[in-house]
């Protein structure tokens, strides 16, 4: 008696899916408005689009614009926002921190402020370095 056995590759949990390619896969303004001047030239002339689709879309243009106009001045804000840090941090010159080390609290004189790698290190008196969000207490050397 001769059986028929089905080769496992062929069964479709086991096929390869072919890869989708479709460019940088984000839309932007640009490709919206594309989109929306295809639909135009390309709509039924017996019967168009309502006033009311045209409308909608047009707001969701405006939208969209919107949303990467308020994405640009967020990534500039953070730009600023890391200078800004470092300026703040500065003050903290010349004066004692108090920071947490184990059990014990140590003391230092900031000497030095630096930013590395977005994180504010403070260079101190005794030469050693600590995270700025390590500080407990700030006070005006005496």
């Amino acid at each position: 008696m001769t059986t028929n056995v089905i080769d496992g590759s062929l069964w479709m949990a086991n096929a390869v899916q072919p890869e989708r390619k479709t460019g940088n896969q984000i839309l932007g303004k640009d490709d919206f408005l594309k989109i929306l001047l295809a639909q135009l030239e390309n709509q039924d002339p017996l019967n168009p689009m309502e006033d009311k689709d045209f409308i909608a879309q047009m707001a969701s243009f405006s939208s969209l614009e919107q949303m990467m106009n308020i994405a640009n001045l967020m990534q500039k804000w953070m730009q600023v926002s890391s200078c800004d840090a470092l300026l703040r941090y500065s003050e903290w010159i010349g004066k004692t921190v108090h920071w947490q080390e184990g059990d014990a609290t140590m003391s230092a004189v900031v000497k030095s402020v630096t930013q590395k790698d977005g994180n504010i290190v403070l260079g101190l008196d005794n030469g050693a370095t600590i995270a700025a969000d390590a500080v407990m207490t700030v006070e005006q050397h005496e």
